[in-house]
């Protein structure tokens, strides 16, 4: 990279210098290819030109004529009103301007610098310059009308475009907003064709593009880094806080893995190749913004079309926005780390809300369990008297001899066994419940018959009817099979599990009738590492007192009951249920209860495994069931 200016000497050196205008030794010292001066009305005063002679040129011929007359620009009066500018506000100008010799028209990269007498006043100029190309008269003349026509730079409208672009970054705080605010309104103020800004952070061993204004011609730089480490000038205008400007040293722009990069050379440090950008020498100006004297961001403006010379009054606006910007930056990143803890605190805040209300869900939980265990404490009590006194009271009578005949005398020892049996399944209940709530229940699994099964609730089932002498139908429907359906379970918790529903089902139906049914499911599951060939859906269904359905999820609970002022009428613990699911899901089956409501009857259901897949007698043909049968048969 190079300075701004081709010269040995600063743009604030050439506005102090006053030539010796007829010491041509004196601009050829200057280090220029073009040096000449004029007065603001276009009279040469000095001339040097290295390829003067080439084209046949001498001082002599020009200096004390004016610039229209041989050598000088193509369009006089527009170039006359840009020295004027100079002059007046004495502020170094650099373009580009076609001068025109003969028939030929000559492009040239200018310097217009004023030149100050002791009074401060100036009213002559220096030109440095240097020949880009040659070229005909129409190229030439259309060069000079595309050159852009810049407004004074002391002018109201720097200062507008500063409070303009100011006023739409302060009235957002989102970080994006303003990031591409800034972009837009430098790229369009100023016209470059580019400008980026990056946000950093103290430590940052890169900056990231994060906005960018570009126009169609120059390639888009968004989302790629500029390695702090490799930019040499990214580090010094986040170090000086200053304005950097500078140019590219070749008319090329590399491009290292998606991170832009200003020096030469066509590999990266790591040894990835380079992309490289062809293109016309352009002029880069930086700028840090801050807050406090720190450092949060990075705005880079790129002329990529031709060479700029950036006014004081450009490099001003920019420093000046940058300040505005890092201000607005330092407050949004302020706003957004409110925000986020703000949310943070919202967040633990609805945490301990909601840590507060399970554990009161789970208090007002414990103290029903408490109110519950209670009330099935004094159930169980009145449970286990009920049976407890009938056995004392018809024992007595048989001690007292207080029968009436040997008939009489058998019958109280019956009621006294059946008492003695009803206090007995109180008890295995409330073990069972214990040794279920403990975590000690283990079950043994092997070959149950269905049939067998049914058999013993359907003696149990007539008896309990006819004891509680009510006048209800009993039915047992199974699916038609040439051979016993058998279930892989344990018998006697199979049993407990149908005496239970069974009895229940007795215990709440008044009219009606009790239905069991069974239906076989073929589908394959496996029980403790087994795999079965299906289930066995079991169906005990009443046309009794129902459940409404509000009140079903209280069914499979532990010590409770759906309405506690019905047990006096009914009796029981309310175990019945909850030991019947558990026995039920340890030997590999699920129990759901179904009702429409109160009045409407009710229907539990639960699956066992099939031991062995039945022949069904309505989907297997006659010769397939026998062969079937056959295989079955011990060899």
């Amino acid at each position: 990279m190079t300075s701004s200016a081709d010269s040995k000497f600063s743009l604030t050196e050439l506005t102090e210098l006053v030539p010796a205008t007829d010491n041509p030794e004196y601009l050829q010292g200057l280090g220029s290819e073009l040096v000449f001066t004029q007065t603001v009305t276009g009279e040469y005063l000095s001339f040097y030109w290295q390829e003067a002679e080439h084209f046949g040129l001498t001082p002599d011929q020009l200096v004390g004529h004016g610039l229209g007359e041989g050598f000088g620009p193509a369009a006089l009066n527009p170039y006359l009103g840009r020295v004027r500018r100079v002059l007046d506000y004495l502020t170094p100008d650099r373009f580009t301007y076609p001068f025109r010799f003969g028939d030929q028209y000559l492009l040239f990269d200018l310097i217009v610098s004023p030149i100050l007498t002791p009074s401060g006043i100036a009213t002559t100029a220096l030109v440095m310059g240097r020949r880009l190309s040659t070229s005909g008269r129409d190229q030439g003349v259309a060069v000079e009308a595309d050159f852009p026509r810049h407004e004074a730079p002391n002018s109201d409208r720097y200062q507008k475009l500063l409070t303009q672009i100011a006023w739409n970054i302060r009235r957002t705080l989102d970080l994006e907003t303003i990031w591409q605010q800034t972009v837009n309104g430098l790229g369009k103020a100023l016209g470059v064709s580019r400008c980026i800004i990056c946000p950093y952070e103290s430590g940052n061993s890169a900056v990231k593009v994060v906005a960018e204004f570009c126009q169609d011609q120059a390639p888009s730089m968004q989302g790629q880094t500029l390695k702090i480490a490799e930019e040499v000038h990214v580090r010094q205008a986040l170090t000086l806080l200053e304005p950097i400007l500078l140019e590219q040293s070749a008319n090329t722009m590399h491009i290292f893995n998606g991170a832009y990069s200003g020096q030469e050379g066509n590999h990266s440090s790591n040894g990835s190749t380079a992309q490289v950008l062809e293109g016309p020498k352009q002029s880069i100006l930086m700028v840090a913004t801050c807050y406090q004297d720190q450092p949060n961001g990075l705005i880079c403006l790129y002329q990529c079309d031709r060479p700029r010379m950036w006014s004081e009054a450009e490099i001003d606006l920019v420093r000046e926005l940058a300040d505005q910007v890092g201000t607005a930056i330092a407050h949004a990143t302020l706003f957004t780390a409110s925000q986020t803890l703000a949310n943070q605190l919202q967040k633990v805040n609805e945490d301990l809300v909601q840590k507060h209300r399970e554990l009161e869900e789970a208090s007002q939980q414990a103290e029903e369990a408490s109110r519950l265990k209670s009330e099935f404490l004094a159930n169980t009590s009145h449970e286990l008297r009920t049976p407890l006194n009938g056995m004392i009271g018809f024992l007595k009578l048989v001690m007292d001899d207080m029968v009436d005949s040997p008939e009489e005398q058998h019958e109280f020892i019956e009621e006294a066994y059946d008492c003695a049996i009803h206090l007995m399944q109180l008890i295995n209940d409330i073990l069972d419940i214990a040794r279920i709530e403990a975590g000690k229940m283990q079950l043994e699994l092997s070959p149950v018959n269905l049939n067998e099964l049914l058999s013993a609730v359907e003696n149990f089932s007539q008896r309990q009817i006819q004891a509680q002498q009510k006048n209800l139908n009993f039915e047992i429907n199974l699916p038609p099979t040439y051979d016993q359906i058998i279930l892989e379970g344990n018998y006697q918790r199979l049993l407990q599990v149908m005496l239970n529903l069974v009895g229940n089902a007795i215990k709440f139906t008044h009219e009606g009738g009790i239905t069991i049914s069974a239906e076989v499911v073929k589908k394959k599951v496996t029980v403790q590492n087994n795999e079965r060939p299906g289930m066995v859906k079991v169906r005990v269904a009443d046309t009794g007192i129902g459940v409404s359905l509000d009140k079903q999820d209280k069914l499979f609970q532990s010590f409770s009951q759906v309405d506690g002022s019905r047990t006096r009428q009914y009796g029981g613990t309310g175990l019945g249920l909850a030991i019947s699911q558990r026995l039920v899901e340890a030997m590999g089956g699920v129990v759901n209860f179904y009702s429409l409501g109160e009045g409407l009857g009710s229907t539990v259901t639960f699956d066992v495994p099939l031991f062995q897949e039945p022949i069904m007698s309505t989907t297997t043909s006659l010769n397939e069931s026998v062969d079937l049968l056959v295989e079955r048969l011990p060899q």
